[in-house]
């Protein structure tokens, strides 16, 4: 029998609860983890030798962990790498994105969220072109997204990381973006990885919108029977049944729940595009207007 290869991961000053966790989906025999203190020593390491993961400090900046990340791609263009960060801009962010990071964790984050991120560093064949920043800026970012399970789930910690909401709203809304891209992913491009999706997030002073707009044909609201949304009002689950025979993934809540989380959902013309609109509290609005100078 042929042996297994070993796979290559690097760490950069992990705390223990981050060890415990990488043994825990990097199996020893499958995986051999690097562990070094600095992210000097993190770049010297990875010129030396290709690692298929990197993943570096919680203890140090997101702009450090940037520009780490710039020096790595120089010498390892494909190398995927997940930054843990102390703190963050949203500027720190995108500039992740740009340079094409698999992903973006600031404390205080999920262990279980940094887990999956992980898994799925380890299953992409596919990864570094998944996501392209075509505009960006905090408050107006256009990109184009892999119609990929994965790649969503990037796109959705990245604008988690992005997006400077009070936690409700801020789940809210990411709730919402990830019901309506995975629709528009799996019925507009048939989770065809050479298909993409549109999005657009836009922050206002009063009001956060989301736009998604997929390759599909599109549709209307009365044509989707494996949906929630179109359930007659004395048969709530109707559409479970229809997904079934369809062979579809369980689900159909989507629109649904977009509909309660979000203020407006909005359809155009054709079905394939949706805009998402969030009004924000007076009291977030009128912070937003004073850092952005206004009396």
């Amino acid at each position: 029998m042929q042996p297994i290869p070993v796979r290559d991961a690097l760490v950069v000053d992990a705390d223990q609860d981050v060890k415990d966790l990488l043994v825990t989906i990097l199996k020893p025999g499958a995986w051999a983890i690097r562990y070094v203190m600095t992210n000097w020593l993190a770049l010297q390491a990875a010129k030396d030798k290709a690692f298929e993961l990197i993943i570096t400090s919680e203890k140090t900046s997101g702009k450090e962990d940037v520009e780490l990340l710039r020096a790595i791609r120089r010498a390892r263009p494909h190398t995927r790498l997940i930054i843990l960060a102390d703190e963050r801009t949203p500027d720190d962010v995108l500039a992740a994105m740009r340079h094409h990071a698999f992903s973006f964790f600031s404390k205080p984050y999920s262990l279980q969220r940094l887990g999956e991120m992980i898994q799925f560093a380890t299953e992409a064949p596919l990864w570094d072109d998944g996501i392209e920043l075509k505009s960006a800026t905090p408050e107006w970012i256009q990109l184009e997204v892999r119609c990929q399970i994965r790649t969503a789930e990037r796109l959705l910690q990245f604008i988690k990381e992005i997006v400077e909401l009070p936690d409700a709203e801020r789940e809210e809304v990411g709730l919402a973006l990830r019901e309506i891209l995975l629709n528009a992913m799996e019925h507009g491009g048939g989770f065809n990885p050479n298909s993409y999706v549109q999005v657009e997030y836009v922050r206002a002073r009063r009001m956060v919108s989301c736009r998604i707009s997929d390759p599909g044909p599109g549709f209307t609201l009365d044509e989707i029977p494996h949906a929630a949304v179109a359930n007659p009002a004395g048969d709530p689950v109707r559409h479970a049944a229809v997904r079934d025979e369809m062979g579809l993934r369980p689900g159909g809540f989507g629109i649904l729940l977009a509909q309660k989380l979000v203020d407006q959902v909005i359809y155009g013309q054709h079905g394939n595009e949706v805009l998402l609109i969030k009004y924000l509290p007076q009291t977030t609005a009128l912070r937003a207007i004073h850092s952005q100078g206004v009396a």
